[in-house]
């Protein structure tokens, strides 16, 4: 059961302490043997593909979901963001600002009474105003209305208290209870997807606070800028062949080093494993063909002799059976690794030419590109300023109200739409199956060109027999991501590729897309995504049409 001391700020002697915890959710394992401690230098973030128990740790850290198995220990307080924050009726931006910094302007209501009875010349009033003020200056009580305030501006968050939370839209609220959060200064803060709703400088300002706060970090996060930023330990859920947690140190970069290494030790173990496996079937097969016909002795030889060499050759079988069953193969299979399809290119005419088009109210300002043998091309935009609706017009998907969109005969153009529209009740496999077989009709694709859905790599074999509404948002992106990739496009359309998709397969889809012969156009906030291809061509939208 957990034991935390969530109330009182403990500072240089916080300290949150996870030992051999699990949590099991009906015959479910969510988290298996978690150990951690965690002191106010720690930058700690949390990976891993989407159910894989990332928030749930969050909530065992913060005390508030005992564990199934383990101990919790924490000392000092512990603020957390989660991915939405609640508005119950009349709660205000003022509410939630004094609540965050209550304890703050309680150490200063103390400190004020402790310096009335140092005047007063109390009793013991010497040590009542020392222990107040070094309390006071612990917290930073002075500055913490202060704090809040920066943090509201520098997220762009509401600033006006008498706003009632119920009105904002949930990514307003969220900015409003970070930075309460930041501005209280808890000895942890305890973040999950903290960088969905902001913008650019509000990340920059994220990013400065958590490395410079006085508290320790747990951050969960799918962005890869960030954990390069400010992560200097990293706790990988994803499976491993064991089925405990990894712990990686020396920031982003160690963690991509040590998943490649940890995933290559466990192939070569299961390889190492079925091979002796093999051997030892082979062995015993041919001992049971010695029984069955290898021990018959010539013509004339005495039953005595047969009977004799009968039983050792029993005897072999048994010890070959012993040593098989000795051997059986211990170490899970490890996970398919992402295996990018060929993508074909086309030499000679232009692949895909985008002429001045516009979309009232959705596209104002007149768009031209032009893609060719392996183009590579970046659309970048302000929310609203048509990032989506010049892909979908690119991809012939929306017909343009001015300008027209062309491209060369034969040229397959796939698009990757932000957020999927795929039927709920259809089971993954035979969604993907009819897809290709579509293609296959259509003579959009050559028998030799189709590949099959666990050849990718990207869903497991019982993830493949599910219906896409019990697929989680990562496994569903994925087989929007399979289903695009099956058409073997020559032109990839890509709307905000690493929305949903775990760190470690975006990393590998990145140097996929730099690597391959289609020509590929992105549209995207990642950060992490923007800096991998800053030498690619950009196209930059302008501002979105004014609400009126």
């Amino acid at each position: 059961m957990p034991s935390q001391t969530a109330h009182i700020h403990a500072r240089h002697r916080a300290q949150l302490t996870v030992s051999e915890v699990s949590v099991v959710r009906g015959a479910n394992p969510v988290l298996t043997g978690v150990s951690l401690v965690i002191n106010p230098q720690s930058r700690l973030a949390i990976v891993g593909e989407n159910g894989r128990g990332k928030s749930t740790l969050l909530h065992v850290l913060a005390g508030t979901l005992a564990p199934t198995t383990g101990t919790v220990h924490g000392i000092g307080t512990v603020g957390v963001a989660e991915q939405e924050m609640s508005a119950s009726e009349g709660r205000t931006v003022g509410h939630a600002i004094a609540e965050s910094i209550a304890q703050p302007l309680a150490a200063l209501a103390t400190l004020d009474r402790a310096a009335e009875a140092l005047a007063d010349r109390l009793d013991n009033a010497d040590d009542h105003y020392a222990r107040a003020l070094e309390h006071a200056e612990a917290l930073g009580a002075w500055d913490a209305g202060r704090r809040v305030q920066i943090a509201l501006e520098s997220l762009h968050a509401e600033t006006e208290p008498t706003r009632l939370l119920a009105d904002l839209s949930v990514g307003q609220r969220y900015r409003v209870r970070l930075a309460c959060l930041l501005g209280a200064d808890d000895d942890f803060l305890l973040l999950d997807e903290p960088t969905n709703h902001l913008d650019r400088s509000g990340l920059d300002f994220l990013a400065a606070q958590l490395r410079a706060r006085s508290g320790g970090v747990v951050v969960v996060s799918h962005d890869r800028a960030l954990l390069a930023d400010v992560a200097e330990t990293i706790v990988d859920l994803d499976p491993t062949h064991d089925g405990l947690p990894r712990i990686y140190g020396d920031g982003y970069s160690g963690y991509r080093a040590g998943r490649v290494a940890e995933y290559e030790r466990w192939q070569r173990d299961y390889d190492q494993q079925r091979a002796e496996q093999s051997r030892l079937q082979e062995s015993l097969s041919a001992a049971q063909n010695r029984l069955v016909s290898g021990w018959r002795p010539e013509k004339g030889s005495n039953k005595h002799g047969r009977a004799t060499r009968a039983g050792g050759l029993v005897q072999n079988v048994h010890r070959r059976q012993e040593a098989l069953d000795a051997h059986a193969v211990s170490v899970p299979e490890p996970p398919q690794a992402f295996r990018f399809p060929d993508l074909a290119t086309r030499t000679g005419a232009d692949l895909l030419s985008v002429d001045n088009v516009i979309v009232d109210g959705r596209l104002r300002t007149p768009v031209s590109f032009v893609l060719s043998h392996r183009g590579r091309l970046v659309i970048t935009g302000l929310n609203g300023a048509g990032k989506s609706t010049l892909l979908n017009v690119a991809a012939r998907a929306l017909k343009p109200d001015t300008g027209s969109v062309s491209s060369a005969r034969g040229t397959r153009i796939g698009l990757l739409q932000q957020e999927s529209a795929l039927p709920v009740e259809q089971r993954a496999i035979e969604m993907f199956t009819a897809h290709v077989n579509t293609l296959l009709a259509a003579g959009t694709l050559r028998e030799s060109e189709a590949i099959g859905l666990s050849q990718l790599g990207l869903l497991r074999p019982r993830e493949m027999s599910k219906r896409f509404g019990e697929l989680s948002m990562g496994q569903q992106r994925r087989l929007d991501l399979a289903l695009l990739l099956a058409a073997r496009p020559h032109v990839l359309l890509l709307d905000e590729l690493t929305n949903h998709l775990s760190v470690a397969l975006v990393d590998e889809l990145t140097e996929a897309l730099g690597a391959t012969n289609a020509s590929v156009v992105v549209s995207t906030h990642d950060r992490q995504l923007l800096k991998d291809t800053e030498n690619w061509p950009r196209v930059e939208l302008g501002p979105p049409a004014p609400i009126t």
